[in-house]
């Protein structure tokens, strides 16, 4: 750990923080680094944890990020849930609870996921440029994709939001419209947009797989053992209580 000072109006402040390495690396940015500085979490951060809401994560990072070239919504989800999970560790410790239901017999009940044994998921090399280049199994064409920024996911989220209610929601296509940035060597963002509109839902799929696998970031699978002896596998996720364990 050390301490950095940063300057707000006549004031200074020594701000205790540690260094958090990236599972991207910092390949898909421009200053390519590797690692940030963030700092811990502190008595003040509780308003933000208590006033909840749809911008908590937004606000919390914002708050923490003490790197002035680092922009909260340019980066990747993957390095957005491990600054998350730094935050979490150092404030309430790596141990989280989960409420489950055995797969063979039905029954409730509780087990727990240690945060800091969470391993990266080391998928296919990205190019220099931040994107990956794939052939689709059913059109055979040939795609550019890049992982989603978090300013683009809360995008999506607040269309999501403002949709007519009761019509259905085109999260996919929204979704592939941002990830495809080049079909077939053109990067025309209305012919990627037509041609997402009529994508085969297996190539849809291929897409949503290959992006699992290959985006960086830390698994957030475990897989836990029952009472009744049987396994399954959970997702570790970021639900009301990730940050609010003892309040």
């Amino acid at each position: 750990m050390d301490n950095q000072t940063i300057d707000y109006g006549q004031q200074n402040f020594t701000l205790p923080h540690d260094v958090v390495p990236l599972p991207s690396q910092g390949i898909f940015y421009k200053n390519k680094k590797k690692s940030i500085k963030v700092g811990y979490l502190t008595a003040s951060d509780e308003n933000i944890l208590m006033g909840g809401g749809s911008d908590l994560t937004l606000n919390l990072l914002r708050a923490k990020i003490y790197e002035p070239d680092v922009k909260v919504e340019d980066l990747i989800e993957g390095d957005i849930e491990s600054i998350l999970i730094f935050l979490r560790n150092t404030a309430f410790g790596p141990e989280i609870n989960l409420n489950l239901t055995d797969p063979k017999d039905k029954k409730p009940f509780k087990a727990s996921v240690l945060l800091d044994q969470l391993t990266i998921i080391n998928g296919q090399q990205p190019n220099e440029d931040g994107t990956f280049i794939i052939n689709l199994p059913k059109s055979q064409s040939t795609i550019k994709l890049k992982p989603l920024t978090y300013g683009e996911i809360m995008e999506i989220s607040k269309m999501v939001e403002s949709y007519p209610k009761g019509m259905v929601v085109p999260k996919i296509t929204w979704r592939l419209q941002k990830e495809i940035v080049e079909i077939n060597g053109s990067n025309d963002k209305e012919m990627i947009a037509k041609y997402v509109q009529s994508m085969p839902i297996s190539d849809s799929k291929f897409i949503r797989k290959f992006m699992e696998e290959n985006e960086p970031r830390l698994d957030m699978t475990k897989t836990l053992k029952a009472p009744s002896g049987e396994f399954l596998t959970v997702n570790v996720g970021f639900g009301a209580d990730f940050f609010r364990p003892f309040f």
